[in-house]
This record gives C-alpha cells, structure tokens and sequence, in this order.
C-alpha cells in the first residue's frame, strides 16, 4: 500500500507498528536531552503528533471539519478536543473581537466625552435616587409615569427602605376606604393600582431576601463612586 512510513523486513515494506514509531521517538528524545518544565526528561507518543498537526493546521486556518475528515474522528468534538488552546490565543482572539465590534460602531461613539457631558451624566444617575429605592429608567430619558415611582416596573425598591414602603401600602389602603365611603370612584380605581404596585415591589423585596437567606446586603454604590467624579446634586466622591 501507499505507506508514508515503511521499513524492509526481508523481501518486503512493511509499515512501521505504533511500537516501532515510539521507541523511535524515545531514542530520539533521549538523544536530545529535552526536558520538560518540570526538568524531567521529554517525552512524546505517535498520538501526539496528531494534537500537534490539528492545533497548527486550524491555527492557519484550516477549517475544523476539514481537519475532521483527515483524522478519521467521527464527531468534530473530538477534533476540537485535540486543538490547544493558549492565553495569548485566547487574548488576541478577545481583542480581534473587540475591534470588530468597535469598527461596525460610530467613531464618535468613542470620542473623549467633554466636561459638561460628564457633568449631566452624573447628574442624571443622581436624580436617579428616590425615596423607596432607585429608578432604572435608560440615560437620558424622561420619567413615563409621571413620578408615579410606586407603580412604575422601572424602580428598584432598597431592602432598606422596606419600612416606607409599608407605610405608603397602609396609606393607600386607608385612602381607598376613605374614597370610597365619600364616594370617590374614579379616586378609588387610581389608588388601587398605586397599592398593587406597592404590593409588587414589597413582594420583591420579600423574594430577594430569601434568596439571599442570611448574605449581607452591601448594597450599590453611586455613580460618583465609581466614576471618582463630582456634580452639583452630588457630594464630591471619596
């Protein structure tokens, strides 16, 4: 047969057993004086070359199921398997990613932003802040519900104003009974959505703390924390 590697054995060629090939190549190594990182000596298996021919041929872009076909593997998982993968190909892979995505965007997505744009940054995560928690509307936008925070899907009640927020559930079960012994209808179907969501935001919080069971809660820090900037409706950052 067409054999890459064959050796006389009498009268005829014969291909070399995976025997033969590895002492082959541990007197190869041993010649050498290879060591490994560990500084014993290096030693290597005919399957070895195998990984080291997938790892080179999909690195120069061979495509994954051609590599496939010509190892014989039946499931491409296996030839993946054999490719390594290192951190410097996995950072440069990250960062080609990244440039792609930068260069399919706006360059002046990416400008310096100026003293007064950062100024009303801050200061719009600042407004964010009210009194049963914060509201998680998108940067730049106008409140859609007219401050009516209690109702709104978009704040984010803090465990620690739970106590507020059961008082404002009480005050508006008081004002529904009092809408409705005067008579005031259409006061009373307003106040029954604000209590509906009042109740939903004190069933999340009652979610959330069973979930974290006994966690300490480190809550979040502000936008100045973070940015180590200031604002005029903000106190300078430590």
């Amino acid at each position: 047969m067409p054999l890459l590697f064959q050796r006389e054995i009498g009268s005829e060629h014969r291909a070399f057993t995976p025997t033969a090939i590895r002492k082959l190549l541990i007197n190869a190594l041993a010649a050498t004086s290879l060591t490994n990182a560990g500084g014993e000596p290096l030693t290597f298996s005919p399957h070895d070359f195998r990984r080291i021919f997938v790892t080179d041929a999909i690195m120069n872009g061979l495509p994954p199921h051609i590599a496939q076909v010509i190892c014989g593997h039946r499931s491409i998982d296996t030839t993946i398997g054999c490719k390594a993968v290192y951190p410097v190909e996995t950072i440069e892979a990250h960062r080609a990613f990244i440039a792609r995505r930068r260069a399919s965007r706006p360059g002046e997505e990416y400008r310096t932003p100026t003293e007064e744009e950062w100024d009303a940054c801050i200061a719009h995560f600042e407004k964010r802040k009210v009194s049963i928690g914060t509201c998680a509307r998108a940067f730049g936008t106008a409140c859609i519900h007219e401050h009516a925070c209690v109702r709104c899907s978009l704040l984010r009640p803090d465990p620690a104003r739970r106590a507020r927020l059961a008082d404002i559930r009480d005050n508006l079960i008081a004002r529904i009974s009092e809408a409705e012994r005067e008579g005031w209808l259409g006061e009373v179907e307003g106040l029954r959505v604000s209590l509906a969501g009042a109740d939903d935001k004190l069933a999340q919080l009652d979610a959330e703390q069973t979930r974290r069971g006994t966690a300490t809660d480190l809550g979040m820090p502000t936008f100045a924390q973070i940015t180590t900037r200031t604002s005029e409706v903000g106190e300078p950052a430590p």
